[in-house]
């Protein structure tokens, strides 16, 4: 008995020397913050190079992602009553909107304004990561900002969006060139959860991606309902 415990006991241990250290590059949920930048109606309105309906299904998972794993998240607007309009359902869902829930600003630039600044400072991450329209004026603008004074800086491909493809497509190797990471939505939801045995988010995750995740989505159903037979 005593030797069939030792044996257990040396395996275990074996077992966590070989497990692997996850890269410090993947995204967790205590190891940044989110930007969402202007998801505002007359934004949209403009979008070419994505199609709608997907761009914001894209937009609810990255929504949804940030609150089902508590990242430290800011929403933006600029000129919401004079031009630019509300912002769009799949963030209210999320993020209901309240007095102080949605940063209001003028500059095009959201690293300019102070407000906005502070509160991206307060929450005290050394990762940010960006979406937001549009690609070319109001992410390269903080990303390279952010870059700037130091910060590791990510953002959402398929959750930004601009007047033209080209305008984005630039804008994306304007800011890889930077240094900055391009991930997709679903790629952020995924790598915040990483591993299926995490129960507390699991169904969260999956609902998530069954109403936004698109083919992705519709296997997940296909699969748990099979899964009862």
């Amino acid at each position: 008995m005593k030797k069939y415990l030792i044996a257990i006991l040396v395996l275990g241990a074996t077992l966590s020397v070989m497990a692997q250290k996850p890269s410090p590059e993947l995204l967790t949920p205590t190891n940044h913050m989110l930007v969402m930048v202007d998801y505002q109606g007359q934004m949209v309105f403009a979008l070419h190079g994505i199609p709608i309906e997907q761009f914001r299904n894209n937009v609810g998972i990255v929504a949804g992602a940030s609150k089902i794993f508590n990242v430290p998240t800011i929403v933006t607007t600029i000129a919401e009553k004079s031009f630019s309009g509300p912002v769009i359902p799949e963030v209210q869902e999320v993020y209901a909107k309240t007095p102080t829930s949605y940063m209001e600003r003028t500059s095009m630039n959201s690293w300019e304004d102070p407000a906005v600044y502070k509160a991206i400072k307060a929450k005290g991450k050394k990762t940010i990561v960006f979406s937001g329209l549009w690609t070319s004026v109001c992410i390269v603008g903080p990303v390279l900002s952010a870059i700037s004074e130091g910060h590791k800086v990510y953002f959402i491909t398929d959750a930004c969006g601009d007047v033209s493809e080209e305008a984005h497509l630039m804008a994306v190797n304007r800011m890889v060139q930077a240094g900055a990471v391009p991930i997709t939505a679903l790629q952020y939801l995924l790598e915040l959860q990483r591993d299926w045995a995490r129960a507390e988010t699991y169904v969260a995750v999956t609902n998530l991606a069954k109403k936004y995740g698109g083919a992705y989505g519709i296997g997940i159903q296909y699969a748990q309902d099979m899964l009862k037979h």
